[in-house]
């Protein structure tokens, strides 16, 4: 048998002899990323390109304890590992506690996965990564640590709750470099540690893995304020998930509930309670991982949260690595300015403004990409320089004008103060009684009425106050940036990718633009979620 990478051989011993029969020989073994085992069941192996199971093998209870005898006891949160190595092995136990399923999962050292990220690693901002379990959250939290440790030279302190980071056994797996680490013996325990790190070990930047409770989100934060780097998980997908789970939602600021008075009410022409961000966020940077080499950064946290708050959609740089392993910026960053927050003006000094490092001025100083322009169509103002666009709802649902900025990627805010509006939507009927709110609105605001409340109504709407507003029309730049962006990414991965919906005026466009760079374009689903496809075949 060949020789195997990351320990492989460690953890086929500990499997019953019928399955690491079924292994040993197999022409995919390098690529095995899991074997799961339950009582009664057919065996299964997972790679990375596909799923085996054996009918004729049927996981019996010898089975299981034989991997249960040679990997010895499981922690409190049900996982073991096989000591000097990266694997776990994650039990499922019946009513009673015994162990009737197993996951024998396949731990791997791989070096460079954060070179994609290595500028705002090596920044000294404290990061905050997100993703779908399996997306390799872990791996670069492991190469992560050994960077700063063994290239950087700071003090590393890694609080490993199972084990997954530095591997099993007292002496950690040399994929952590020069980093120390602190076992936790409990899962619920996991908080304590943490502040135990910063007390007892002086540590320039602290490494930890899936922060998932209210106990630990607050020792974070007792952490960051101590001027440790902290680079950590959190279980979640997207900034915009971790904004809506109240247990997490302090690593970037907490949520809270404003109540004005009366008066201010009505000034505003919104409801009595308004959200406000409660404090500087934890983290300075958050990284959405949407794949194994594509990724969201979110660079300015305290921004981004205190425009998502506004009803500003977020759109953060967004980065790929291509087939040729180089790093390529898609999509740059764009969060408007914005007055500051209430919270930030009754209380100045907590208004958490991080240094801009070096390499992310560098970012900010690279020559924008060229966007496609609609055909015959001048030239615009560039995006950085284009106001934001304040649209007054009044008698809409706001959370469908939300949706509508968000996914037309408009550059535009909601806003309650009537009189701070550039635009009004409302509903036909209301403005038919001329209700005194919209009368207070400046005489050259214009006001687009819609005849029912919804999304696609809406939606028009907003495209119709842009065109109105700028005298451009940005949807459609906005469309046929997102068509170039996808060209790029189809190109480099050979596989197809849907965008966002679209009328049919701009799918037109988008369509032309897509089959003059020679690729095939289709358009699916149904109105108002129709939208293209961009294919990865060449047209001739």
């Amino acid at each position: 048998m060949a020789k195997l990478p990351d320990g492989l051989l460690q953890l086929l011993e500990v499997l019953p002899p019928v399955i690491r029969e079924k292994l040993d020989h197999h022409p995919d073994l390098s690529s095995l990323v899991e074997v799961v085992l339950d009582y009664g069941r057919p065996a299964e192996a997972r790679f990375l390109r596909s799923v085996e199971r054996w009918p004729n093998t049927i996981v019996s209870d010898h089975d299981i304890e034989h991997v249960v005898k040679e990997i010895g006891s499981f922690s409190g949160d049900n996982r073991a590992g096989i000591e000097r190595t990266l694997h776990r092995i994650s039990a499922i136990r019946n009513r009673s506690g015994k162990v009737i399923g197993l996951t024998c999962r396949v731990g791997r050292n791989l070096e460079g996965t954060i070179d994609i990220i290595d500028d705002i690693v090596r920044s000294g901002q404290s990061i905050l990564l997100l993703g779908r379990p399996g997306v390799g959250k872990t791996t670069k939290l492991r190469e992560v640590a050994r960077v700063l440790s063994d290239e950087v030279n700071k003090r590393v302190v890694i609080v490993d709750t199972s084990n997954e980071i530095g591997g099993d056994g007292d002496i950690p797996h040399p994929a952590i470099g020069g980093s120390r680490r602190m076992q936790v013996p409990n899962p619920i325990e996991q908080h304590g540690v943490m502040i135990e790190a910063v007390e007892n070990h002086m540590p320039e930047v602290i490494v930890i893995d899936e922060i998932g409770n209210e106990h630990e989100a607050q020792a974070a934060r007792t952490i960051a304020e101590r001027g440790v780097q902290l680079i950590a998980t959190a279980h979640g997908q997207t900034l915009e998930n971790l904004m809506l789970n109240p247990s997490l939602c302090d690593l970037i600021g907490g949520i809270q509930a404003v109540t004005l008075s009366d008066d201010e009410a009505k000034r505003r022409g919104t409801q009595k309670t308004v959200l406000e961000r409660k404090a500087p966020p934890t983290f300075d940077v958050v990284i959405e991982l949407l794949d194994f080499d594509r990724l969201a950064v979110h660079g300015n946290v305290q921004k981004t949260v205190d425009l998502m708050l506004r009803g500003v959609a977020p759109r953060p740089e967004l980065r790929v690595r291509t087939e040729q392993g180089e790093v390529e910026v898609v999509q740059k960053e764009f969060a408007p300015d914005v007055d500051e927050p209430g919270f930030n003006e009754r209380f100045p000094s907590l208004n958490k403004r991080p240094q801009e490092s070096s390499s992310h001025r560098a970012r900010e100083d690279r020559p924008r990409d060229d966007r496609p322009r609609e055909p015959h169509h001048e030239d615009h103002e560039p995006r950085g320089n284009r106001n934001v666009l304040r649209v007054f709802p009044y008698g809409i649902a706001r959370t469908r004008l939300e949706r509508a900025i968000r996914e037309k990627k408009v550059v535009a805010m909601i806003v309650n103060d009537i009189h701070q509006a550039d635009a009004v939507i409302t509903m036909r009927n209301v403005q038919m009684q001329k209700p005194a709110k919209l009368r207070e609105s400046k005489a050259n605001v214009p006001t687009i009425m819609v005849k029912s409340n919804t999304f696609s109504q809406i939606a028009h709407a907003l495209e119709e106050a842009v065109r109105q507003v700028t005298g451009a029309d940005h949807t459609m730049e906005s469309a046929l940036d997102e068509a170039a962006h996808a060209v790029k990414a189809v190109l480099q991965s050979g596989k197809p990718l849907e965008l966002g919906p679209q009328d049919s005026r701009v799918r037109k466009q988008q369509h032309r633009y897509i089959e003059s760079q020679k690729l095939a374009a289709e358009a699916v689903g149904q109105d108002p979620e129709r939208r293209i496809r961009v294919l990865p075949m060449k047209l001739n």
